[in-house]
């Protein structure tokens, strides 16, 4: 690394880190923890005054490069402070700035880059829509090429920065003249400035009030010059874009874990209970373990993707990586939410406090870009897919040649040796990607403990992750498969089984 870029960088983000902490101070947390949705203009501004966008931007545009690194601790920085701040800088590096300066068009590359340096816009990306969440391939936004411009149509919701946004990547499907729609996808850069989306709805979300959700209706029309270039097919390209954005994840994460942590471990050593802090308790000390394991974790996850991904290398083919990543990090931050809260107690139970909001602006990372359940589903059927080609069928043989489980592995003597069903039910493949992901987490930690990371925390996590592994594994063994009663009120009263005495 450049030792003058290097230093450069590491002014920058400290300057940053403290504007972020006088923001973010006592005095304002009144309103930033308030149910208002949005954050109040003038503070945005002194955010983006910063230009944390420069950090996604190529440097021939003015930016500082979109190096791995950089964006992993902006991300990182931010979500210390404020977890929805950060979603909002990784929804505007990560699916706008980083998209565009992989696949778009010189002209508009220009135009972007330099109003978001020069005006500090933010950009968005619309993909979802209310028939068509998680089975985007089917969306029914469409688009039609007349003479040089584009003309695109169709209804999309949660959008995050919906009415926010200043510029939006929107998804579409080609409409032929008989008004069928084709099987690829196009990305289409739109300025708000000119129109076009009509918010219908703004949506009151549970939690990540700084974001604004809601319900879109579209129809611009687009330049030519202003499409996003696939290198093969528009399918592959969304797939990149969405893995490059998975493997952000961490970023995001280990900010928020490690305040997590820092405020837990405050906590539970001034909370005094039968005379003695909280620390004390064994229960409690669990607790703070797995916090740390989570923060351990998710801190290899970014090490990795901050020194192997290639800025410019398609990883549309990445899905076991990206997929692992995403759904296992976002798993333990709802997990390190949830047992800050519990050992808070009472008052973390308030929206307005940083364990109850923590709750509710963590669960939603489990759903978006990706339904762990359905990611966890697509690990396992990646995997299968390639023992299938390799004429392996029993799990442990491919593991130990797999190169982001071939450490990992090492510590299961017999959990993984046995021969897997090619067409095992969707709740078996859920539970076996669950154990391939932490299984892959796993590598990344032992990873990082050789380069140098905290040996304890290193063999504390390998610990926890053993642990869950093991128990999922052993409920992926047990064949017991509970199924839905339909009738279930037929004969479902328990007063009705109830025979009073006398």
């Amino acid at each position: 690394m450049n030792t003058a870029a290097h230093n450069n960088f590491a002014s920058y983000i400290e300057s940053f880190k403290e504007k972020l902490a006088s923001i973010f101070s006592d005095r304002n947390n009144e309103k930033l923890l308030s149910l208002d949705r949005g954050l109040q203009p003038h503070l945005l501004q002194q955010i983006l005054e910063e230009s944390p966008s420069k950090v996604f931007i190529p440097e021939e545009y003015g930016g500082r490069g979109g190096k791995n690194h950089e964006m992993l601790t902006l991300l990182e920085t931010a979500s210390y402070q404020s977890l929805p701040l950060s979603l909002l800088l990784g929804i505007n590096g990560g699916l706008f700035l980083q998209p565009i300066a992989n696949y778009a068009q010189e002209e508009a590359k220009k135009t972007v880059f330099k109003q978001s340096i020069e005006q500090n816009t933010l950009g968005g990306l619309m993909i979802t829509e209310p028939d068509y969440g998680s089975d985007a391939l089917k969306m029914q936004t469409s688009f039609f090429k007349k003479d040089n411009q584009y003309r695109v149509s169709g209804t999309k919701h949660w959008a995050g920065l919906t009415g926010l946004a200043d510029f939006w990547l929107i998804t579409a499907r080609e409409k032929n003249e008989t008004g069928e729609l084709g099987r690829d996808i196009g990305f289409f850069i739109h300025d708000s400035d000119h129109g076009g989306i009509e918010v219908k709805e703004y949506f009151n979300n549970l939690g990540l009030y700084m974001i604004p959700y809601g319900l879109n209706k579209v129809d611009i029309t687009v330049p030519s010059g202003y499409r996003l270039q696939p290198k093969t097919s528009g399918i592959s390209m969304m797939l990149d874009l969405l893995h490059r954005s998975r493997l952000l994840f961490p970023g995001m994460a280990t900010g928020f874990l490690h305040r997590l942590l820092d405020e837990a471990i405050t906590h539970c050593k001034e909370r005094f209970v039968g005379g003695k802090s909280l620390f004390s308790y064994d229960q409690v000390k669990e607790r703070l373990s797995h916090l740390q394991s989570y923060f351990t974790a998710s801190s290899a996850m970014s090490s990795f993707f901050a020194g192997n991904i290639p800025k410019d290398e398609d990883i549309s083919r990445f899905e076991v990586l990206a997929n692992s990543v995403k759904s296992v990090v976002t798993d333990y931050m709802q997990e390190a939410a949830q047992s800050y809260l519990q050992l808070v107690g009472a008052k973390g139970f308030r929206l307005d406090h940083l364990a109850g909001r923590s709750v509710v602006d963590s669960r939603p990372f489990q759903i978006f870009e990706g339904s762990n359940d359905i990611l966890y589903q697509q690990v396992a059927e990646s995997v299968l897919k390639k023992m299938r080609n390799m004429r392996i069928t029993n799990l442990h043989e491919f593991l130990k040649s797999y190169p982001h489980t071939e450490k990992s592995y090492a510590y299961f003597k017999d959990v993984f040796s046995f021969e897997v069903d090619y067409k095992m039910s969707q709740r078996k493949l859920v539970q076996l990607g669950k154990a391939i992901g932490r299984l892959v987490t796993m590598n990344l930690t032992i990873d990082i403990g050789l380069k140098g990371f905290n040996a304890d925390m290193v063999t504390n996590s390998l610990k926890v992750l053993q642990n869950e592994i093991q128990t999922i594994l052993t409920s992926f063994k047990i064949e017991l498969s509970p199924e839905v009663v339909e009738d279930y009120q037929n004969g479902s009263s328990w007063a009705r089984c109830h025979a009073p005495r006398g």
